[in-house]
Formats: structure tokens, sequence, C-alpha cells
């Protein structure tokens, strides 16, 4: 009687074995760094880069250890975090804003034999261990220029359908339209029909003799329903952008009129978030330029592999655009029948259109697939009082990806080539899928987050649980002696599990999810409290040891499921229709129950067979 199966004994072992290896990267503390990595997945830092970076931080006075140049960034430890933005800076200067992505991070510490295997360390949010910190701003004025470009085009057209023959139409500031006309006749005309075409506009008259005018502007109403569009997108595609980084918990929020705040907590390659939230990349897909178009109505590109670059230079296109990224529905990275990566490309329904009756009309001709990229880059320049004073420049980055001939009308579905590597590919096909930015968006600032309760108050909750923890373990040892012992034996195993299925998962440890810890360890003892209760019952009405043994187990097992999956079911409800700190807390107390349940019943039991199975027993120290 109470002696369990080798085979079982064996199942513990394995399982406990596993709950201490794939825990034990939590012991190890991750060091404070700086990484370096470039612009483009594609573009590769060296040697060279490391050692400008480790002579600037010399100058600065900045220790550090451990630089590492891997296959994408450069590493270089800290011996501070405080130093972490004296660093960046230090960097930054050294090695120019444009051409690199400096940012901070967390190197992980754990021995290269235990992520082998795949353990890592658990995540913890902001309000424990803080993380990433982006206060980004859209830039609204160039949404309303992309929009007035597209006026001014209809406008034109228009006035020429109209016969209104204007001398010129031009776009002013980014912001008006500026039509001018030789006589009053024409000027008329042209009022009347931009009034009927264009109700959106506000129209003035100006100018005297033969160059009368018409000023054509937005309305405050529209530019304000149009810089609203622009942030609402860009935080959808933020949105979007995060959850293909797989951070836990994020934080995407809108800040006043024009400002994002981005909280990625427990980020450790922030350089890869910062590259790939902060890009504005878009396709256009134009006509190659016929030789005998005019200059006003192609534009010059540079193709933007290296290889094509130096043999062919360029191309001429079209300035007319027939299609926008902003069109694509889904792409997926390929390869095409030599092995090369692509990206398959698929448009929304008016895109498929719109690519189908232009590439039908221009079988044999070559089209061309231009790849923008926006981006600002800080600049430190001086003001009149002579102080240094950071500024963002745009820089628009326009280059052609493939140009390709026309062998049949084109639908929904194609693919792009060209690129140069399937890391290139991947990020082109996230930023596509994730959407297009409604306008471009610089850093306004970037930190480390700390613990948002602060550390004293972290420390004193840290040192409650362990205080709760050594009271319940020293009561159990007084109140149920060697039963109570084999209880904190199973109590400590069951948070060793727990933190190894937190770690496995990837679940993010916060300040409310170490309340649902605690609540955890209670659970769990009082399952034991309830058979060890049932086993001094059984013993006061007078049945043998080992059967009261038996019977206490036995007869507590319904009882104790019955509890947790009640427990359990208001956990999942907390999940589902909660969010943030509730969630954290619902899903250690999750995890808790079903590793309870494990070393509670199966645990103690296999502890106590040990004991007291198999011999005779006249007396239980319970």
């Amino acid at each position: 009687m109470n002696r369990y199966p080798f085979w079982k004994y064996l199942l513990i072992l394995a399982v406990v074995g596993l709950g201490f290896l794939y825990a034990a990267p939590n012991l190890y503390k991750p060091d404070p760094a700086v990484q370096i990595s470039g612009q483009s997945s594609a573009m590769v830092v060296g040697e060279n880069v490391l050692n400008k970076a480790q002579e600037a931080l010399d100058e600065a006075g900045i220790e550090y250890f451990g630089g590492e140049v891997g296959e994408k960034a450069i590493l270089l430890r800290l011996s501070s975090i405080e130093e972490q933005l004296p660093a960046k800076r230090a960097i930054q200067q050294a090695l120019g804003h444009s051409d690199y992505v400096v940012a901070l991070n967390l190197a992980s510490t754990t021995p290269e034999w235990l992520a082998n295997l795949g353990a890592s360390p658990m995540k913890l949010g902001l309000d424990l261990a803080g993380g990433v910190h982006f206060l980004m701003e859209v830039d609204t004025n160039t949404i309303v220029r992309t929009n007035m470009d597209g006026y001014l085009q209809d406008v034109k057209a228009k006035l020429r359908a109209a016969k209104a023959r204007y001398r010129s139409v031009d776009l002013v500031d980014d912001r008006e339209i500026v039509a001018r006309f030789r006589d009053e006749e024409l000027r008329n005309l042209g009022m009347s029909t931009m009034r009927k075409e264009f109700p959106q506009l506000q129209l003035t008259e100006s100018g005297s003799g033969n160059n009368l005018e018409i000023r054509a502007t937005l309305a405050e109403q529209e530019i304000k329903q149009l810089e609203d569009y622009a942030v609402t997108q860009n935080l959808t595609t933020l949105r979007n952008r995060v959850n293909e980084l797989g951070v836990a918990e994020p934080i995407v929020q809108r800040q006043g009129r024009n400002r994002i705040v981005v909280e990625l907590p427990g980020v450790q390659d922030t350089a890869e978030a910062k590259r790939i939230i902060g890009k504005t990349a878009n396709l256009e897909y134009r006509m190659e330029a016929k030789p005998d178009a005019l200059v006003t109505n192609k534009e010059f590109f540079e193709y933007r592999n290296e290889q094509q670059r130096q043999a062919y230079g360029g191309a001429w296109l079209e300035r007319k655009v027939i299609i926008k990224g902003d069109r694509v529905t889904d792409a997926r990275v390929g390869y095409d029948e030599s092995g090369f990566p692509q990206v398959n490309i698929t448009l929304d329904a008016r895109g498929g259109e719109l690519m189908h009756r232009a590439t039908w009309k221009n079988v044999g001709r070559r089209m061309g697939t231009l790849f923008i990229e926006s981006r600002f880059v800080p600049e430190t320049t001086t003001d009149d009082e002579g102080n240094e004073v950071v500024v963002q420049r745009r820089t628009d980055d326009k280059k052609i990806i493939s140009l390709a001939t026309v062998q049949s009308a084109l639908g929904r579905q194609f693919r792009i080539t060209g690129l140069d590597s399937p890391a290139e590919a991947q990020e082109l096909a996230l930023l596509l899928r994730a959407g297009a930015l409604a306008a471009p968006m610089y850093f306004v600032e970037e930190r480390v987050i700390g613990p948002s309760l602060g550390a004293d108050n972290i420390k004193v909750g840290v040192t409650s649980v362990q205080i709760g923890l050594l009271a319940v373990l020293v009561c159990m040892l007084l109140f149920y002696r060697v039963f109570g012992l084999a209880a904190n034996i199973a109590l400590a195993v069951n948070l060793i599990l727990l933190v190894a299925v937190m770690s496995i998962l990837g679940a993010t440890l916060t300040l409310p999810g170490i309340a649902g810890i605690v609540l955890t360890v209670g659970m769990a003892v009082d399952a034991n409290v309830l058979i060890f209760s049932r086993i001094r019952e059984e013993l006061r009405n007078g049945m043998p040891p080992q059967s009261a043994i038996n019977a206490g187990f036995d007869n507590a097992y319904s009882t104790i499921v019955d509890a947790n999956i009640t427990t359990l079911i208001v956990a999942v409800i907390l999940y589902a229709i909660g969010s943030g700190p509730v969630q954290g807390f619902a899903v250690t107390l999750s995890i808790g129950i079903l590793t309870s349940m494990f070393s509670a019943i199966m645990g103690t039991r296999a502890l106590i067979n040990l004991f007291y199975g198999g011999r005779r027993v006249q007396k239980l120290w319970i």
C-alpha cells in the first residue's frame, strides 16, 4: 500500500528536472548594452564599425566590455544601465546618424548550452524590469502635401476638359494650388469648374491684368480630418508591426494631436524594433518612360541592387503612378526558379483593376517597381544663440527594385524580384503586410523605462512574498511535521515549475502577476492542508496509518480538483475580458493552478510514499 510504480517516480523526476533546466536562465541577470545595426536588414556592420564605436566610448570615458560582431548587429556591453544613453549619444556622433541604428539593449547572459536547448529567461513587464519607450511624431504636413498633389493633377485634368485654358497650375508652399489665366472669361470658367468639381476646396480670386489667379486651399476642418486619418492609420500600422515583432503586451497609443507613444516591455532587440517601427516603406509601380518622353513627364531613379547600379546606373520612369503600396493586402516571402528571394504580392480589388488596365495596354514595355523609404534623421545644428540643437531632417530614398518586361496583363497577384537577400525580402514583406504608414514619423524621444511603481515598491513587494512564503513553510512544519516537510518541498517545486512554464511560453511577468503567484502558493498549500486534515480525521476514527494515508489522498482528491477547476474558469474569464495587469494576474494564476495540481497531489504523495510506503508504521508524524 502507498507505493508508486517505478515509472511514475521517473516521470516526476523528469518533469522536475526539466523545470529546473528551463527555470535556470532566470538566475542570470542581463547586461545593459548598446546595439549597432544597419538601417536596412541587408546592410552588414563589421569590425571597422566596432572599432569606431569603441574609440567613441573610450573618448567619452564610458566603461564597456564584450564587444561582439554578429551577423546583423554589433553589441557592446556596459558596466551599468545609467551609461546606456551617454554611450548611445557618443556612438551616434562618431558614426553619423544616417547609416546606422544605435539602440539600447539588454544582452543575455544565459550560458550557451542552455540557450541551445531553447531555454530563455522569463520576460518582465514594464512595472518590473522596464522596457523601451518611443515617443514618435507624425509628419502630418506630408499627408496634406500628398493630398494637394493629387488635387493638382485633378484640377489640371478638369480645367482641360472644361476648355478653361490656363497659363500654369502650380502647388505653392505644399498647401495651396495656384491656377493662372490670361483673361477674366477664362478665369470665370475655371472658377465655376473648380467650384463644381472640388467643393472641399476653398477658392479665392487674385491678380490683375493678364495674370489672373485662382487660389485653392483645403478648409481647416478638412486638414484636421486628414491629420486625424494619418495618426489613426499610423496607429493601426504600428500595432500590426509590433505584433509582427512578437512583443508581449505592448502599448501603442495616441498622445496629443500628432504624437504616438510606443512602449515595448522586455524587448531584447530594440534595434530591430526601432528599424521596423520607424520605417515608412512603400511601393510604386510605374511604366518605363519612352525615349522621346518630355523631361517633365519622367524621373530618373537608381537601382537599389548594388550590382545593377554599377552595371546600369538607373532608369527613367514615368511620373504617372499605376498603383501604390496601400493597395497591397498580403505580402509573403518566396523563391523563384533559380532560388533567389522574392515577395509574392496580392492586391485589393481596385488595385488589381488598375494594374490589369495599365499592363493590358502596355504589353511588351518594361514596368518598374520603385521602393520608397522615408525616414527622419537627427541632425545637430547651431541656433542663433550658439547652442547646439538637434533637428529632424527628412530623407527620401527612392530606388528601383526591379524593371521587368510586361509579358501579359497582370491581375491581383504578382511578384517582386531583384532583392539582395532573404532578410531583405522578409523585411519588405513584413512592412507591406503590416500596412503602409499614412505619413512619415520620426523619433522624438527614446528611453529605457524603469519600474513604473518605483524600485522601492518592487523591493517591498518581493520582500513581502518572501516573508509570506517563509511563514507558510514554518507553519506547515509546526502543524504537520514530516508531512509538512513534504508539502514544503512540493511547494518549492511548484514555484520552479511555474517559472519554467512561464519562461517556455514567453509569458510576461508583471506586478499583478506576482500577486497571482502568491495566490498560487496559498492554493497549493491549501490542497495539502485538505489532504492532511483528512488523514488526521481517519486516524481519529481508528483507521490504521497506512490506510489513513491512502484514504486521505483519495477522498480529498475530488474536492481539490473541483476547487481548482472553478478557480481556473475564473482565471480564463479574467484573461478573456481583461487587459494589461488583469491579464498578467490571470496568466500566472492559471499556470500556477496547473502546476500546483501536479506538485501538491502527485509530488507530495510521491514523497510520503517514499518515506512511509511499504513499511509497518505504528504512528504518523502529522
